[in-house]
């Protein structure tokens, strides 16, 4: 799972230094770089003006110790409490279809280049006319799904017009399980009619004895045990964007397109609860200016706070009643993301021209208030990434052709930078998976404890496979601990530790099937902890970056895109859940 171009780190280790640490990561074979100092000392704590806009950072996938991803826990793939992690391969966990590229920043892009040419600048409408109140928004329906459209009778035969139905498929691969295996428990298509260029699909988050998923006007609840659809949401818009994690109570807000019209703007809000499928509230904010209109967004949950990033602002909401809690900020530096859960980081640009935000901050802010209460000033020329983990604070900064982890202190201190081991990182993130919705905290292949950072690489040898390595650093040094490596066939992707072990995604491989595999804080050998079975490893294949949740000894596996290539897609697998 390697990052579309110009967006991989650079090949081998980490790149030039960013903190004290004298040793910096060239490409293999380069030899090695000359240190170029230690990043700026943390800056004084106290609140920072309004933000500049990030350089493009690079959200990562959130893992176990940190802001979480999808799921219940907070952090990291799959499992609850986990830190965020980086972009670039490996097996992990993070979306289906193919069409993953950013094309619609770089038009973006061009498009920003081109208004500030021309010195317009473009304004968006407040749909609740800046009241601050939360408004009922379109009428949405609950209830089954509107079933979709069956394929033309002219259209050529799909591949997979044959395929057997979701109930059939489990019980076909249950039929044929080896002993030591898991069930598989269920299995769900996407059952959506999709526009051609595909949507990016949402969740999978789990409350109580149901897992939920978003994708394009549709938001739907399963059954954890069996899949049965308990409830399904019609939106009247697009879903956009979301959190990478929900409420303790359920709750979950989705970004939503404003209108029904293909160019129509990501700059809504529905809450919706989890555990009954009813909508909430619903609202507008505004988006103006061209760093405002024509950035990603970033969202995330603290809380009872829903805070949505963009390049110049972040625009916080309390996610039980949809009340505003802050806009812009005081000042000339504004936090652009947040990363999900209880530790609130964010990450800050300072605004030191009229296009220029490169300098930036990692920062701990209140999310009732966006007070700063601490700061640490990033060495200019680097950005914010993703945010591996927000407790303790593991960061991803990156230049053009560079690229470093910093590790901060709980006040915000520094601590170490990452140095050594095997080379190759390839953490994949949710800039490498996604179109629009980019958060700070989704990253597969990264996870962190208190003292601990793991982090896994891309495939060893390609001709043989995509097994890979998965490497330990020691926080407080930043240096390399100890590797280990996966099979030939198969990758090993970091999630999240839990009881003192570090939690791992195994992919599967041709007539091997994945699984969740355990490894102690000192390496050495890892176990299985669920095996997913081998007959099943056709399905199992088909989720190319999922997400992967897994919670209660159930692992669950998601598409993060999906194409809308000649209807195949009303067929193709989008989420199935792995147990006893």
């Amino acid at each position: 799972m390697s990052q579309p171009p110009g967006q991989q780190p650079p090949q081998g280790e980490f790149g030039a230094p960013y903190g004290p640490p004298p040793e910096t990561f060239p490409p293999p074979g380069q030899g090695t770089a000359q240190p170029s100092g230690p990043y700026a000392a943390p800056a004084q704590p106290g609140p920072y003006g309004p933000p500049a806009p990030p350089a493009q950072p690079a959200p990562g996938y959130g893992y176990p110790p940190q802001p979480g991803p999808y799921g219940q826990p907070p952090q990291g793939y799959g499992y609850p409490g986990q830190q965020p992690q980086q972009p670039q391969q490996s097996g992990g966990p993070r979306g289906g279809g193919r069409f993953r590229g950013r094309t619609g920043t770089i038009v973006a892009g061009v498009l920003a280049v081109a208004l500030l040419a021309g010195g317009g600048i473009w304004f968006a409408l407040d749909g609740d006319g800046g009241s601050g109140k939360p408004t009922a928004g379109p009428e949405l329906s609950s209830g089954p799904p509107d079933p979709s459209p069956s394929p033309s009778p002219s259209r050529r035969k799909n591949r997979n017009d044959d395929q057997l139905s979701p109930g059939a498929e489990a019980e076909a691969v249950n039929a044929k399980r080896k002993p030591g295996e898991a069930k598989m428990l269920w299995l769900q298509e996407s059952g959506v009619d999709l526009p051609e260029g595909g949507e990016d699909v949402y969740g999978p988050w789990i409350f109580g004895d149901t897992v939920v998923k978003a994708m394009f006007h549709t938001v739907t609840g399963y059954d954890v045990t069996d899949g049965r659809l308990k409830w399904s949401l019609r939106l009247p818009t697009n879903a956009c964007a979301a959190p990478s994690q929900a409420t303790a109570d359920g709750k979950i807000v989705l970004g939503v397109k404003h209108t029904t019209s293909g160019d129509s703007e990501c700059n809504a809000l529905q809450m919706v609860d989890l555990r009954t499928g009813k909508a909430g509230w619903h609202r507008s904010y505004v988006r103006k200016g061209v760093w405002d209109g024509l950035s990603d967004l970033r969202m995330a949950i603290n809380g009872d706070t829903v805070t949505v990033g963009r390049t110049s602002r972040t625009d916080a909401f309390r996610v039980s009643d949809g009340k505003v809690l802050f806009g812009k900020l005081p000042g000339n530096c504004q936090p652009f993301g947040f990363a999900s859960g209880d530790v609130p980081i964010a990450a800050a640009s300072c605004q030191t021209a009229a296009d220029d935000h490169k300098e930036q901050l990692v920062q701990k802010r209140d999310p009732v208030t966006g007070k700063v209460l601490w700061s640490y000033k990033v060495k200019k020329g680097w950005e914010v990434a993703q945010i591996y983990s927000a407790d303790p604070p593991v960061v991803s900064l990156k230049k053009p052709d560079k690229w470093a982890i910093l590790v901060l202190n709980t006040n915000g201190t520094y601590r170490s930078q990452l140095s050594g081991g095997p080379g190759d990182y390839a953490p994949l993130c949710d800039t490498d998976v996604v179109v629009q919705g980019i958060n700070l905290d989704n990253c597969l292949g990264v996870a962190a404890d208190a003292d601990t950072f793991y982090m896994s690489t891309g495939p060893v040898d390609i001709k043989v496979g995509d097994g890979n390595r998965v490497a330990a650093f020691d926080l407080a040094t930043g240096k390399h601990k100890w590797t280990v490596s996966s099979p030939a066939d198969q990758s090993l992707s970091p999630m999240r530790t839990e009881g003192g072990k570090l939690l791992m995604y195994l992919a599967p491989s041709k007539g091997k099937g994945g699984g969740i595999a355990s490894l102690p804080p000192t390496g050495g050998k890892w176990e299985m902890v669920v095996r997913h079975p081998a007959s099943g490893d056709v399905v199992e294949r088909e989720f190319i970056e999922p997400r992967i949740v897994y919670v209660d000894g159930r692992t669950f596996i998601g598409q993060t895109r999906i194409s809308g290539i000649d209807d195949e897609e009303i067929r193709t697998r989008s989420l199935v859940a792995y147990g006893s």
